[in-house]
């Protein structure tokens, strides 16, 4: 090999080392580049977007317009199926006062059933076996509560002293209907505060990311107390709707524009 073109060949290979640095150079300047947008490069976990999360609450106000309440037939025999034969009669009339109110089977729940054996227990001796009580319990809901408060004087009047009503409740028959308005206020809420912060920090909010729905709970069933039985001797309970709270809360996430 001549002297010139041994240094044409290593004029050749200076110039492809410089190529392949620059070539090397470019790759990495692209991959820092994609690596500042969130991509996940070698030995780093990938960055999530900027962006806000906030919560929301939203809350509205319902009139009940359903009343539940508790029924309890207990009756006291000699014999066992004497005594169930009773109950069962007793909570039948309760049922059919009921459903001249408004009351369906299928608003009529079977909550509970006890057959319990009862002694008197003398001075000295073995107890003696003095009959059978047989207890019954069911939930009615009465639909329509302008009828709650007739339903409940009709179920004792109809039952006598066999029957008890106990936890009486006022309900909200269609909750949905009020939480849609609230998950609304909800998201509203929300992004009040958020764009209230990102003006604060000199951003401006981009698209929606996530949209979360913490809770929405159903109305918690109002309870009527004893004092409010006043009425039951004339005939019929008087019945205060008043109103009941419902309440949601969301978590709203977003970019960044």
């Amino acid at each position: 090999m001549t002297e010139k073109s041994d240094r044409g060949l290593r004029a050749l290979l200076v110039a492809v080392v410089a190529l392949l640095g620059v070539v090397a150079l470019a790759a990495a300047y692209l991959v820092g580049a994609s690596g500042e947008d969130g991509a996940t490069t070698a030995g780093e976990p990938a960055r999530p977007p900027a962006g806000m999360r906030m919560s929301g609450v939203g809350k509205v106000s319902a009139v009940p317009d359903q009343l539940g309440f508790g029924v309890t037939v207990t009756a006291k025999r000699s014999d066992l199926g004497d005594a169930l034969a009773a109950s069962n009669a007793t909570m039948n009339r309760v049922l059919a006062a009921l459903d001249e109110y408004g009351v369906q089977k299928a608003d009529v729940q079977t909550t509970g059933l006890s057959m319990e054996p009862e002694y008197y227990y003398p001075s000295s001796g073995a107890p003696v076996l003095t009959g059978y009580r047989v207890t019954q319990q069911a939930r009615v809901k009465v639909r329509d509560l302008t009828k709650g408060g007739r339903a409940i004087s009709a179920a004792v009047t109809a039952g006598g002293n066999d029957v008890r009503v106990h936890s009486i409740t006022l309900d909200v028959g269609d909750p949905d209907r009020y939480l849609a308005q609230a998950r609304d206020t909800a998201v509203q809420n929300a992004t009040a505060k958020a764009e209230q912060y990102a003006a604060a920090a000199g951003r401006t909010l981009g698209e929606v990311l996530t949209v979360r729905e913490v809770a929405s709970p159903a109305p918690t069933p109002q309870p009527v107390y004893a004092r409010d039985l006043a009425g039951l001797a004339a005939g019929s309970v008087p019945i205060r709707a008043g109103r009941s709270d419902l309440t949601v809360r969301v978590q709203v996430s977003w970019a960044f524009e």
